[in-house]
């Protein structure tokens, strides 16, 4: 079979699904691959590469998508990429399914087989396989950074001739992948941070980084599903949690937040009201901006300043470093392909519970039956 890798088209992405390091393990394993031509462009891969690691160069989409029997990509292909893949062809990526029901309604009339990879369960067999994990330790990472660049002071404690500089002050909210990998990029900077999440069993790995957790006076409501992802909590829990929250968040100088919830918009965990209360000049990266984002005011894809606080919003920050961003999609989708592969044919194995969970599109249905029932709803 062959693999197809096409140039993304959404609107900035850099991102390349396959890295030319990445062909080799593919063609051990029977599948042959092409690369639509500048594909790699924006990671700073070129054709040149690609060819010398076993890969054909396909002039342009329309020639990648005639020949590929499997399409791995980054981001869901966009109306005009749609209608060029073939019945028959698989496709992997992350379809952002819960909110492209269109998109998941056209692949299956189309009869595409689709696996959505923002729906690999967190569990121990599927760590090499998990990209949102990937990306959004790359995101946490990326927050402080660009928190730091905004925040008009240092990160570190300095002592010099002309005075003391006392370290700034962060506050995380979400001890997940973005928010632990957010922690130990702020305390290398020199800043002295506070973290805070709903479940408490985070603590340990808080703490570990060098950073204080922070509880609130909660009742405790259930914090992740059997697939290891957040769920949503009442209204009234995030009232209560923000009455909380206000002191924390008044204190800081960098707030992050990386609260989100799969299949819905992101839980609003500061008001408008709190920005009144935060120290001028103080920072906000919404790590959760595609969404909605948690804070009132974000603006998906910009910076705002609201009462004297930047709020940014950024959506892109893996795809800012896409040369590491692509190097982990591409273990993650190669090691996602290959464990549905024998002798360079797909087995799909339903009793596979990481097949059974990404499956989205088959033989002209919607097999995910979450989404399956979504579409019946409207």
């Amino acid at each position: 079979m062959l693999i197809g890798v096409p140039k993304e088209i959404y609107p900035g992405e850099t991102r390349v699904a396959l890295i030319p390091t990445g062909i080799q393990e593919l063609l051990n394993a029977g599948f042959d691959v092409i690369v639509e031509q500048d594909a790699g462009e924006g990671a700073h891969f070129s054709d040149e590469e690609y060819r010398t690691c076993g890969a054909s160069i396909a002039p342009n989409a329309k020639s990648l998508y005639e020949q590929a029997d499997i399409v791995i990509k980054v981001r869901q292909p966009l109306e005009d990429e749609v209608e060029l893949i073939k019945e028959g062809t698989t496709l992997i990526c992350m379809l952002d399914a819960w909110f492209n029901l269109p998109l998941v309604q056209k692949l299956a009339e189309r009869k595409i087989r689709s696996f959505a990879l923002e729906f690999i369960p967190r569990t121990t067999r599927a760590q090499s396989m998990d990209v949102l994990s990937s990306m959004g330790a790359i995101s946490g990472y990326r927050s402080v950074l660009t928190g730091a660049m905004e925040l008009p002071q240092y990160f570190p404690m300095l002592m010099t001739a002309a005075g003391t500089i006392h370290p700034a002050k962060v506050f995380i909210i979400g001890a997940g992948v973005a928010g632990l990998m957010a922690i130990s990029t702020a305390r290398r900077l020199g800043a002295v941070v506070e973290a805070y999440d709903t479940r408490t069993e985070v603590r340990e790995q808080v703490e570990s980084l060098g950073a204080k957790f922070v509880e609130f006076d909660l009742e405790t409501e259930e914090g992740t599903n059997s697939g290891g992802y957040a769920t949503e909590k009442s209204e009234e829990f995030y009232r209560k949690q923000r009455e909380q929250m206000q002191q924390k968040v008044s204190q800081a100088d960098l707030v992050i937040t990386t609260a989100a919830i799969p299949g819905k918009q992101s839980p609003r965990l500061i008001t408008k009201e709190m920005l009144h209360y935060m120290k001028k000049g103080s920072v906000i990266v919404d790590l959760a901006a595609e969404r909605g984002g948690n804070v009132e005011g974000t603006v998906a894809g910009h910076k705002e300043y609201i009462d004297g606080v930047t709020i940014i919003g950024y959506t892109d920050h893996p795809g800012r470093v896409p040369v590491h961003a692509s190097q982990l999609l591409t273990k993650n989708v190669s090691t996602f392909l290959l464990n549905m592969a024998a002798e360079g044919e797909l087995n799909i194995d339903m009793e596979d519970d990481i097949v059974a969970a990404t499956l989205v599109t088959e033989d002209g249905e919607v097999k995910h039956e979450g989404l399956k029932a979504q579409l019946e709803q409207e």
